[in-house]
């Protein structure tokens, strides 16, 4: 299987295989409208508005969110994705990264990639925009793109490596700040859109409309680095990485960062929760990179335990080592012993340890299920903040 992100293709010696994500043509919004009656649009209307207010605003902690109260869109007379472009468009920047490499031929060259990003604080003079962190990434110099087509450049406030989130700001130029939704409301077949700058800035601010095809659905890239996404048919394209998935009410509730790409799949693209964006985002802001809780263990997969261990472990991460003095070593964890659940909730790679923990933040006390010489055993375990990453 083949994952690509949205920031577009990258060349030179430092090539990205990531992709794109995101919106191409309102042309396939206005196709999709055409299949939905009327009447069952505006059937629809009032429990999509109930995600109002559910935004991230201020008093929150994450800073992220707009005002979280506005009022729900009125559809009259016209397609509701045409309502939401106009409501959310504004807040839809272009993010451009230039980057530096040499080769032997042409010396020192310079290379521009495109993504998107989406407006979701205003403070002391800097608009601060989400996009994602494999947009940013490797950047020499990162530019903001506005409606106008005025490029505007970017500094990088901090950037998640585990979510794919990214935090850059713009001083001096106020710009409408969308809001968010809460993804935990989301029911499949839902009505999304998407909006971004598909191939580089070349169709700018594309719109397309879908559903939501499914939740929490998991993709992996490695056993440490995987992923808990929102699914949706409407079209990702290379460029439009960053960009907001937006109810119909006009609010943020998915940041487009995947799609996949082989020869016999369509129409499955991803996005991050907006659930999960506010938190990092928020925590972008504040301190330049994510406060996490740790556990304190350096663990494997039960596939990587049985390659290289010769151990035969149908469930559970193995714990290779302990680090002294951390919440693990004072919990009574051991090195051999294999974690099968933290909380309940079933663990079996990097991924899910750090998925299971990130619901939790420093000081809370965990419940660590684990099997030590055959018998099981469960100790609790105080999260501190983790050692700068």
């Amino acid at each position: 299987m083949k994952y690509f992100t949205s920031s577009g293709y990258k060349q030179g010696p430092n090539l990205v295989l990531y992709v794109v994500v995101a919106l191409a043509s309102a042309v396939i919004g206005g196709l999709l409208m055409l299949t939905v009656a009327p009447g069952y649009i505006a059937s629809r209307a009032d429990r999509l508005a109930m995600h109002d207010g559910t935004g991230g605003g201020s008093g929150t902690g994450s800073g992220t969110g707009g005002t979280g109260g506005s009022a729900p869109i009125v559809w009259s007379g016209s397609w509701p994705v045409t309502a939401v472009a106009e409501k959310v468009g504004p807040s839809v920047v272009g993010v451009i990264s230039q980057t530096t490499y040499y080769d032997r031929f042409s010396g020192q060259s310079t290379q521009e990639s495109g993504g998107s990003g989406v407006v979701f604080k205003q403070a002391d003079g800097y608009s601060y925009i989400g996009t994602n962190q494999h947009v940013t990434t490797g950047s020499a110099k990162l530019y903001v793109v506005l409606a106008d087509g005025a490029r505007h450049e970017a500094e990088l406030v901090g950037e998640d490596w585990w979510t794919d989130l990214a935090v850059i700001r713009i001083k001096d130029v106020t710009l409408p700040v969308a809001t968010f939704g809460d993804s935990d409301l989301l029911k499949v077949g839902e009505l999304v859109m998407a909006v971004g700058n598909p191939l580089d800035m070349e169709f700018q601010r594309s719109v397309t409309a879908g559903v939501i095809s499914g939740l929490n659905r998991r993709v992996s890239y490695t056993d440490e680095r995987e992923f808990y996404l929102i699914q949706t048919d409407a079209a990702i394209n290379p460029g439009n990485s960053g960009g907001p998935l937006v109810n119909m009410s006009g609010q943020v509730i998915g940041i487009n960062n995947l799609k996949i790409v082989t020869t016999n799949v369509e129409g499955m693209g991803f996005a991050i929760p907006s659930k999960v964006a506010q938190r990092i985002l928020g925590d972008l802001v504040i301190y330049g990179r994510v406060i996490r809780p740790y556990l304190g263990v350096k663990i494997i997969s039960a596939t990587e335990a049985k390659q290289y261990y010769g151990l035969n472990i149908e469930k559970g991460i193995y714990v290779a080592q302990i680090v002294a003095g951390s919440p693990s070593d004072r919990a009574g964890v051991r090195e051999g012993d294999v974690i099968v659940r933290i909380d309940g909730e079933d663990v079996s790679t990097l991924g899910d340890l750090r998925r299971v923990l990130d619901k939790h933040k420093p000081g809370d006390e965990v419940a660590v299920e684990l099997v030590r010489s055959g018998q099981t055993l469960t100790l609790t375990a105080k999260l501190v903040e983790a050692p700068g990453e």
